[in-house]
């Protein structure tokens, strides 16, 4: 039977608490302790021989009451303690020396500000420290200094130490200061967070003394060097990020090699050159990150060796070449980006990766059809992006039907013939996708498409925006406008015709510019702009008179959906042909709204606001109305 708790440490605890502010509401440990319950068995409490040796106060939303005098530091047995992810908003105490069997200490992302104090240095039971801030609450994220003590006096008693995590603590020291201080001192070091540390470079060679590394995170600091080759020398690595760190000179392979090596980031070091290896049979990288470099060079075949890759992301780089079918093996890929490189050829199939969740593409100068690719398999696929390439053909409707599938971009390709032969023949809406269908996006612009737009593209159940601009679309029926969800439709530039009656409810974009619209504008159009903040119909046929479309004022609908001071209503000055005119009740959101270039005639519509309501231009940036016809 395990021994209960020792009255005295009971009675330690139950004073910290009374003396530590915290939220009782979103508390899950603290707020249940109390006298009737053996300490030994409250939430966050691990006891040995009935002494608190464990204190896990991890996101216990406190606010403050931790200070010299608190009865933490009189819990004498302590090994483990974690204040982490609170809001203390104050320095760390000096008293923490007196913790002399800490071997574990976690402050991560508690809010500590100031200088870390010379007590750290003396808890050299210590194999694992975090004082790193990484949580945006925080206020002050990088108010956390080492300057007295310095990083080398912090660290020169911590010779047990195996874990230290120092996120966007202030160090600003020197390369060879700081990799000679860490690899003089911390011979058991198995995992290094120093990023965001205001360190400057170049990387010291000496940190690879420190053969028992396994993961070294030191992105975000300002080396501005090349990556010493004996970094290749690791014998234990599993993770290697150094992204943002102002890197350059060339990359060397042999790091790529390391048979431990998972995780390898070099992201945005757009000075750092660099080639991809062959890669050996059942390599262990998972996550390979060089987006945002100067890494060139067509994809080794071998790249299918990485049978256990999970994310590849070589956006923004100068690859070129075709991508290797050998990736088509790659069964536990997630992530694929290799968008904005000189990519050829065709797009491989990627039906192995039925786990894949994005594939971008985009800005390559790829080609072929896409109807070779089993899209069919791709059952989690949620973003596809295969803008600005130069595939051509159909589009095969199984995209529209993949479960997860929200983003769809074939943008600025060549795709043409009307939208319902492109998309297979599907003309009336296929019921299946009722329940299936999660696309929110979809973007076709910038082909050749002709023809009509299905009706049944109105009632994807999720759809928020839609772009068909740049075609030779002729056919639209509006009478379904109403049904959908869009937020954002932009139809600019191709051939419709007909008259414009309804429009999506709630749209914030709508761009029907460009096209051979010849009706009227209706004059219930402000009951569909209510939160609209680009309109334009410039470019058409329209003809009559500009209605007064602005809702009462004091619409309660508007007012409950925007608030009082977003919602209010302006009167605008508007000058056309060298003349100044009043546009009233014009909604504050708007940022554009454009009628040019088409047939109205009359009057700007102009009448009274309410007294007391200032002629002011608000959030309306662009107001644009030039027309013939059109008198002040």
């Amino acid at each position: 039977m395990p021994a209960q708790c020792l009255g005295h440490q009971q009675s330690l605890l139950l004073q910290l608490k009374n003396s530590l502010v915290f939220d009782s509401a979103s508390s899950t440990k603290l707020v249940h302790w109390n006298q009737s319950v053996d300490c030994c068995s409250w939430e966050g409490v691990t006891c040995n021989e009935g002494r608190i040796i464990g204190l896990d106060l991890t996101n216990e939303s406190i606010s403050g009451g931790l200070d010299h005098s608190s009865n933490l530091f009189c819990l004498q047995y302590l090994r483990y303690l974690s204040l982490a992810s609170n809001n203390f908003s104050s320095e760390i105490p000096s008293q923490f020396d007196k913790l002399t069997n800490l071997s574990y200490l976690n402050l991560s992302n508690a809010c500590f500000t100031g200088q870390i104090p010379i007590a750290i240095l003396h808890l050299t039971r210590l194999v694992t420290l975090d004082l790193s801030t990484n949580d945006f609450k925080c206020k002050f994220r990088y108010s956390l200094k080492l300057e007295s003590p310095n990083l080398k006096m912090m660290v020169q008693n911590l010779s047990e130490l195996m874990e230290l995590h120092l996120d966007r603590v202030n160090i600003s020291a020197q390369g060879y200061e700081w990799g000679t201080a860490l690899s003089s001192s911390l011979p058991k070091l198995r995992v290094l967070s120093l990023s965001s540390c205001d360190l400057s470079g170049p990387l010291d060679s000496s940190l690879t003394n420190l053969q028992s590394l396994s993961i070294i995170h030191l992105d975000g600091n300002d080396f501005d060097g090349p990556i010493p080759k004996s970094f290749a020398d690791f014998k234990n690595l599993t993770s290697l990020v150094l992204s943002s760190s102002r890197l350059n000179g060339t990359f060397p392979e042999k790091i790529f090699q390391i048979p431990t090596l998972e995780t390898l980031d070099l992201s945005y070091n757009f000075d750092l050159q660099g080639s991809l290896p062959e890669f050996p049979l059942n390599g262990s990288l998972r996550m390979l990150v060089l987006h945002d470099t100067n890494f060139s060079g067509t994809l080794p075949n071998s790249i299918g060796n990485l049978k256990m890759l999970s994310k590849i992301d070589l956006s923004f780089c100068n690859f070129n070449g075709s991508i290797p079918k050998s990736m088509a093996s790659l069964a536990q890929l997630l992530y694929l980006d290799m968008s904005s490189n000189y990519f050829v050829g065709s797009i491989p199939s990627f039906n192995m990766g039925k786990n894949l969740t994005t594939i971008k593409l985009s800005n390559n100068n790829l080609s072929g059809q896409i109807t070779s690719t089993r899209w069919e398999e791709l059952l989690n696929l949620e973003v596809l992006d295969l803008r600005t390439n130069s595939l051509e053909g159909s589009i095969p409707m199984s995209l529209f039907s993949l479960p997860s599938l929200q983003e769809l971009t074939l943008s600025n390709n060549r795709f043409f013939g009307q939208l319902n032969e492109l998309l297979m023949e599907v003309k009336t809406y296929p019921y299946f996708l009722i329940n299936q269908s999660t696309l929110s996006s979809i973007d076709l612009s910038n082909n050749k498409i002709h023809g009509e737009i299905p009706n049944w593209i109105w009632k994807l159940p999720y759809l928020d925006s839609l772009n068909l601009s740049y075609n030779h679309l002729e056919t639209l029926d509006f009478s379904l406008l109403n049904m959908s969800s869009l937020s954002s439709l932009d139809l600019h530039s191709n051939q419709l015709q007909g008259q414009l009656s309804v429009f999506p409810e709630h749209a914030q974009h709508l761009d029907f510019s460009g096209n051979n619209f010849s009706s009227v504008i209706p004059a219930n159009i402000g009951n569909f702009l209510t939160d609209t903040y680009f309109f334009s119909l410039s470019s058409n046929k329209f003809n009559g008179s500009i209605p007064s479309y602005g809702q009462d004022p004091y619409d309660r609908k508007s007012v409950r959906r925007f608030g009082p001071d977003i919602y209010y209503q302006d009167v605008i000055t508007v000058t056309m042909k060298g003349v100044e005119a009043k546009l009233v009740k014009i909604l504050t959101i708007f940022t554009s709204l454009d009628f040019s270039c088409n047939n109205f005639d009359g009057h700007i519509p102009e009448e009274k606001i309410a007294e007391g309501e200032h002629t002011r231009i608000k959030d309306s940036e662009h107001i644009k109305i030039k027309d013939r016809g059109i008198s002040d």
